[in-house]
């Protein structure tokens, strides 16, 4: 995570892995420093950096995940900031979905964008990405 710019990769999600509890662990790490409806700026902790799970996660590979999200509509990424800015169809993703989520409240709102981050992160989502990104 050296650079500033935006990058591009793929993740993949294991069944073993109980997504609601892999927020949870993230999400003390994570703030919302401003929403407005279809755009949200996330800003991760600088003790955050110390989590060896999120070491090995790149620019690229992030932004990927997030973009490849159902009603992720762009994604600007600064990692020397620690910011990340999301826009994102509000009628596909709840605004609510973003706090709630954050503040590990399983909410309807929360859940709807649980489901659609672990349907990005699906293998067969991660090949089809593959194949659309190979064709473009």
């Amino acid at each position: 995570m050296a650079d500033s710019k935006s990058s591009s990769s793929r993740t993949t999600h294991s069944p073993d892995i109980d997504p609601w509890r892999a927020v949870a662990d993230f999400a003390p790490y994570l703030r919302i420093a401003h929403q407005i409806p279809g755009r949200v700026r996330l800003k991760l902790d600088a003790a955050a950096l110390d989590m060896p799970a999120l070491r090995e996660v790149s620019g690229e590979r992030l932004k990927t995940a997030l973009a490849s999200v159902r009603g992720v509509h762009d994604i600007a990424l600064n990692l020397l900031a620690r910011s990340c800015v999301v826009a994102y169809d509000n009628g596909t993703i709840p605004d609510a979905a973003w706090p709630d989520l954050l503040a590990g409240r399983r909410t309807p709102a929360a859940a709807t964008l649980l489901d659609l981050l672990a349907a990005a992160a699906s293998p067969r989502a991660t090949r089809a990405t593959r194949r659309k990104e190979k064709t473009s």
